[in-house]
């Protein structure tokens, strides 16, 4: 009995959530007939949930490993990193779209509903030790995301990126299925434990090749070049709050898989270096063209492109630093981003998509918003001392000297190119004065500046500052974790 309450304990944050999709469709049933109590429930559920369910990840994270469900499903210090980020990121967004300014009330139950289960999903992914299963979980995160982004009211551009997203999703997950089966007939396995004792090289192509196109559904979730078509045109037409959560949670979700799967290779070979491309073709393609964009959620979508390549430097060293660096910069991926779309979506208290000229001024409606943008900005270009410097800075650490001193060299360059884009969001709302008469900045005069909104900007502001100052309790934790999974 104690062992099984042992393992009990482990599966409370999938509990809780799933106990919070039960409650939401409940909600979302009497939607019509009780629409009080349906209210109360859509926006207590998602908090209290996530803060419980972060709470025992927390609790859980140094406990010895568990294997569960005849091995298919492990419990260990690195997912439970994971479903605490993935708790906490949705305890954000669900902050974030607590009043959504373009969401009708009656939508508001399915709405979170629909996001509960997707972060559902993503909370079992994170402890998936087992292709099929980590199909079926990636399955579950991403249909329900199919449902929210159409969700904005009166958009054509949001239907249009809501279908955009369902077939170019499809045809990732078809590439990735395809892949699966060439595994499972070349390797007769699919527990990544047992893959780790597979032959991955070129004497063996066909599971070499069904490697790569699972690898391809994933890089999908994460935006990674060339898989990356659909990103900022799904930012743009959805939601500003929707864009947040499409911008950070699913990525979360890719990078706990990407971490468990990128054991399977060796460093210095043909498959990894080859990933090593991508991630510099990645990185180069998503600033330059983040350059070109006034659009400022298409701007974010092509950083995102940049992004997850440099998550993808710290994974093709191999190294417990490496994918300890990568899990780190995946947490301040998350904070980052949260933290801009958070100011973006109080800025645009209309619902509308923003411009660069659109923070024109920001600093004299809001001056802690227009910090908090600043932060944010520092933290994405990787400045000190925000988290993403010294995310970066590990990063660039685990792949010198493995044989990928080159890629250091792409980042490097590419961080220079990127403060061009991300300090022009400084340079608006610090220095610019918005043009007198115009429409679209006397909306923007309207700027959400309550103490709700300024109260979240600043703890989110102090995290992405704290975390850059004082990183090595995580980092050392996240390192422990990862030499956990390595063979």
């Amino acid at each position: 009995m104690s062992a099984l309450n042992f393992q009990w304990a482990y599966l409370w944050p999938e509990t809780i959530f799933f106990g919070a999709v039960v409650l939401l469709f409940m909600a979302s049933v009497i939607q019509k007939r009780d629409p009080g109590l349906a209210k109360f429930l859509s926006r207590f559920a998602p908090i209290v949930g996530s803060l419980a369910a972060a709470g025992f990840a927390a609790l859980t994270m140094t406990k010895a490993p568990q294997s569960l469900f005849f091995d298919a499903y492990r419990v260990d210090g690195l997912s439970q990193f994971f479903k605490l980020l993935i708790s906490g990121g949705y305890l954000v967004a669900c902050l974030n779209a607590w009043a959504p300014s373009d969401l009708a009330e009656p939508k508001r139950a399915d709405y979170f509903l629909f996001l509960t289960l997707s972060a559902w999903g993503l909370i079992l992914l994170a402890s998936a030790a087992e292709l099929v299963t980590v199909y079926l979980a990636l399955e579950l995160a991403s249909y329900s995301l199919y449902v929210i982004i159409p969700a904005r009211s009166k958009s054509k551009e949001a239907a249009e990126a809501g279908l955009k997203y369902i077939l170019f999703g499809a045809a990732a997950t078809a590439l990735a299925l395809y892949g699966l089966s060439w595994i499972i007939a070349s390797q007769h396995t699919t527990y990544i434990h047992e893959l780790t004792q597979a032959n991955w090289s070129l004497a063996n192509p066909l599971a070499t090749l069904g490697l790569c196109l699972f690898l391809g559904g994933l890089f999908f979730k994460l935006a990674l070049f060339p898989f990356h078509f659909w990103c900022p045109d799904v930012y743009q037409g959805a939601s500003n709050e929707t864009a947040a959560i499409v911008a950070t949670l699913p990525k979360m979700g890719a990078v706990i898989i990407l971490i468990r799967l990128t054991v399977l290779l060796s460093p210095g070979d043909i498959l990894t270096d080859f990933l090593a491309i991508l991630a510099a073709i990645s990185i180069t393609y998503g600033n330059l063209a983040a350059l070109a964009q006034k659009d400022l959620k298409r701007m974010l979508g092509f950083s995102s492109v940049a992004h997850a390549g440099y998550i993808l430097v710290g994974l093709v060293s191999k190294t417990p630093t490496g994918l300890a660096a990568a899990a780190f910069y995946a947490m301040a991926y998350l904070l980052m981003n949260l933290l801009v779309f958070w100011v973006i979506s109080r800025v645009s208290n209309d619902g509308r998509n923003l411009t660069y000229n659109s923070l024109n001024g920001l600093a004299k409606r809001s001056p802690l918003l227009a910090m908090a943008l600043a932060v944010g900005a520092f933290s994405l270009v990787g400045l000190p001392p925000t988290v993403g410097f010294i995310g970066k800075l590990w990063l660039l650490t685990s792949a010198w000297g493995v044989g990928y001193d080159w890629l250091v060299i792409v980042v490097c360059v590419n961080t220079a190119i990127a403060i061009f884009y991300y300090l022009s969001l400084v340079l608006h709302a610090y220095t610019e004065e918005p043009a007198e008469g115009s429409g679209q900045d006397l909306a923007m005069s309207q700027t959400n500046a309550s103490l709700f909104s300024q109260l979240g900007a600043l703890a989110l502001g102090l995290l992405v500052v704290g975390l850059g100052v004082l990183p090595g309790g995580v980092f050392g934790a996240i390192l422990t974790a990862s030499r956990q999974i390595l063979p």
